[in-house]
């Protein structure tokens, strides 16, 4: 099981039913690109429920009589939501299928287009949610009080219980074959049980901070994530960082453990991810084995574009973007008890 990771902005509101339906998440991928209009790759805009990005891909090789590896994602989606995302096909010295034909439960091919390069993974910028929560039991003041918090400081950067699979069993894997008492899993499975370890890693010190009161302040020696961009950079004692961090421009960050390499936490912030991560010593160990290349993530994730309607019987509608790897269950658990 895995553990309730404390909150930033004080108790659960009460409680509410998330993903009742498929169509109650809604997730639509965000992508900036021109297309060429020629090449060897077409690109599907595809909508799916009740299924994962996986079986997508296998539905669309199986169509276009291509190979597995010929299908490429920016990113997972939701199984049990509606998404829409882009997948790219390779098709060299082919004709595009007739993908209005495509029969597959819940995958419908909403457009494509010709293009000369393939869908790299994480090429997105984000990901757009409309949710629908039902049986709402909180007070409507409180949940508009709540929400206007969330709006101006945003919330803890976890990432999703979905992360580390059902009941952690991801998590759990990942610990028996990195402590050497079970065997290698196959590939994609081993890309999965690898980031549920890091997930896990990087919950337990952002847990502390919030703990602490440090999740979206800063220790001595941060490193820096920048707002909207990959980009992070060392603390310098600059004055006007403060004020940077007040307006939601940068944040803190904390480790994704691995081999070490990048920008490096100094002083209060070093001693702080140590001291929490030493209880995990043989989970770090087992990722430097792997060869994961360490990494950083932000602490803080700021909420864009959020806004809601209460409706009758007792609905919340939800509406905003988060930028790609972020989860829109966490922001959720700022306001209720989940019951699905």
């Amino acid at each position: 099981m895995l553990p309730e990771w404390p909150r930033a902005h004080g108790a659960v509101l009460g409680s509410a039913i998330l993903k009742q339906s498929p169509e109650d998440f809604v997730v639509e991928e965000q992508l900036d690109i021109e297309f060429s209009g020629e090449g060897e790759f077409d690109w599907l805009w595809v909508e799916k429920a009740g299924r994962t990005t996986e079986q997508v891909a296998k539905e669309l090789a199986r169509h276009a009589g291509v190979g597995g590896r010929d299908v490429a994602y920016a990113g997972l989606k939701d199984k049990q939501a509606v998404t829409r995302q882009w997948f790219s096909v390779h098709l060299p010295g082919k004709p595009s299928p007739d993908w209005a034909t495509l029969a597959a439960t819940g995958v419908n091919v909403l457009r494509s287009q010709r293009h000369q390069r393939k869908l790299r993974h994480g090429a997105h910028r984000g990901n757009r949610f409309s949710l629908c929560l039902r049986e709402v039991d909180a007070e409507p003041a409180a949940i508009e009080q709540r929400l206007q918090l969330i709006a101006q400081r945003g919330v803890p950067n976890y990432f999703g219980e979905q992360r580390f699979g059902f009941d952690g069993d991801n998590l759990n894997r990942a610990r028996a074959w990195l402590s050497g008492q079970a065997r290698a899993p196959k590939r994609f499975q081993r890309g999965i049980y690898l980031s549920a370890a890091r997930a896990w890693l990087f919950n337990q010190q952002l847990a502390e901070r919030v703990v602490q009161g440090c999740w979206d302040k800063a220790l001595g020696g941060e490193v820096f994530a920048l707002e909207g961009s990959n980009s992070q950079f060392a603390d310098d004692g600059d004055a006007a960082l403060a004020q940077r961090l007040e307006r939601g421009d940068i944040h803190p960050s904390a480790a994704l453990p691995g081999r070490p390499g990048g920008l490096l936490p100094q002083g209060a912030a070093a001693a702080f991810e140590q001291r929490v991560l030493v209880a995990e010593a043989e989970l770090c160990q087992g990722l430097v084995a792997q060869r994961v290349d360490a990494a950083r993530r932000a602490t803080r994730l700021m909420v864009q574009d959020l806004s809601w309607q209460l409706g009758e019987e007792g609905q919340l509608h939800l509406a905003f973007a988060l930028p790609k790897g972020c989860f829109a269950t966490v922001v959720v658990r700022e306001l209720f008890d989940n019951r699905r």
